[in-house]
């Protein structure tokens, strides 16, 4: 492997997990950071970094040519950068659309166009499924977000769309889960205290994709020269909420979790509270009136038959595997924090 690939926003939960693969696949792996960005799971000394600020393109560009592979420009470029919560709604356009359209015109104007180029978008850019007859969503369905998240992807979805030269390719994942994911995360503690709460009373369907999962597709997509195309990335069978309450309290070892549905006003009320104490504290809340948008949803089924065509996506862990390394993970980390409690109480 003789392949250079740039990584930009690799300091969150997905993209320590796209450095590691790269670094084992044998890339010489660049990854695009912020002067501000953690790199508590960017350790490994074979990594190479550009500091960007994606407010000022002039100094982006100057930071990538100085970081730069020999040949000038990277082989491969992954787009990570996003934000799934904000304060301010506003956010969401300036990262998810504003930085992504800036940067590519960027790479235009500089001649680092890569070979290809996989921006990571969200199942969220298509909004709500089918939720009376609950078939799958599909490459077909035609976009309409009902978040100002999956908005701002699609906007950006459609910035790329409009640049025939550019050679793109688009990942829609569903719900990314894993160790060091922080969403989920919520669930299982909230189910290893016995209690697992669901919103709303009509059947829904969840699908899921371990973090191993979605970042090996990425790396069979950029190999296999696909370009201009879109892809739903996902686990190919979908969940109740009881199913995947009964893997967890499993894997957790919790023989008794109460269930409760809680009706949807309620949700509505709770993550009305909780935005507003967000943007009184100005900080972003995990629950807001996006993510109850998300939570309502009845139908996330999806249709994975292109990624399996083009690239013969398939998945390694299925949801029973994934909670296991995602659980011991967690336990690990709880552990952890009790042992420096202790250590802390001796001292």
């Amino acid at each position: 492997m003789d392949k250079s690939i740039l990584i930009i926003g690799a300091g969150g939960f997905i993209g320590g997990f796209i450095a590691k693969a790269a670094l084992d696949r044998g890339y010489r792996t660049t990854v695009g950071v912020r002067e501000s960005t953690s790199r508590r799971y960017l350790t490994d000394p074979r990594l190479s970094f550009a500091v960007l600020d994606y407010d000022d393109c002039d100094a982006m560009a100057e930071a990538l040519k100085a970081a730069a592979p020999e040949s000038g420009k990277w082989d491969y470029i992954i787009w990570n950068l996003g934000a799934t919560k904000c304060a301010n709604f506003g956010d969401f356009n300036r990262i998810n659309y504003l930085y992504l359209r800036d940067f590519v015109l960027m790479l235009e104007r500089e001649g680092l166009v890569p070979e290809r180029f996989l921006f990571m978008s969200s199942l969220s850019a298509l909004g709500a499924g089918d939720e009376k007859g609950y078939s799958p969503i599909t490459s077909s369905t035609i976009p309409n977000p009902n978040t100002r998240y999956g908005l701002s992807k699609i906007k950006a979805e459609t910035f790329l769309e409009t640049r025939p030269d550019f050679p793109w390719i688009i990942f829609r994942p569903t719900g990314v889960y894993g160790p060091h994911e922080r969403d989920y995360l919520m669930m299982i503690k909230s189910i290893d205290a016995h209690w697992d709460f669901g919103v709303g009373y009509r059947k829904q369907m969840l699908t899921f994709i371990y973090v191993d999962d979605l970042v090996n597709a990425m790396f069979d997509a950029l190999a296999a020269g696909v370009v201009h195309k879109k892809y739903i990335i996902s686990e190919e069978r979908a969940y109740t909420q009881s199913e995947f309450r009964s893997i967890v309290a499993r894997t957790l070892g919790r023989r008794f979790v109460i269930p409760v549905k809680l009706p949807l006003w309620t949700a509505y009320i709770a993550s009305f509270v909780a935005e507003k104490w967000g943007v009184a504290r100005m900080k972003a809340s995990t629950l807001n009136r996006d993510k109850f948008k998300i939570m309502r949803q009845r139908n996330w089924n999806c249709d994975v038959s292109d990624a399996v065509r083009d690239f013969g996506f398939r998945t390694e862990y299925p949801l029973r595997r994934g909670i296991e390394e995602t659980v011991k993970a967690y336990l690990a980390e709880k552990q952890e924090l009790k042992n420096k409690k202790k250590k802390s109480s001796k001292q």
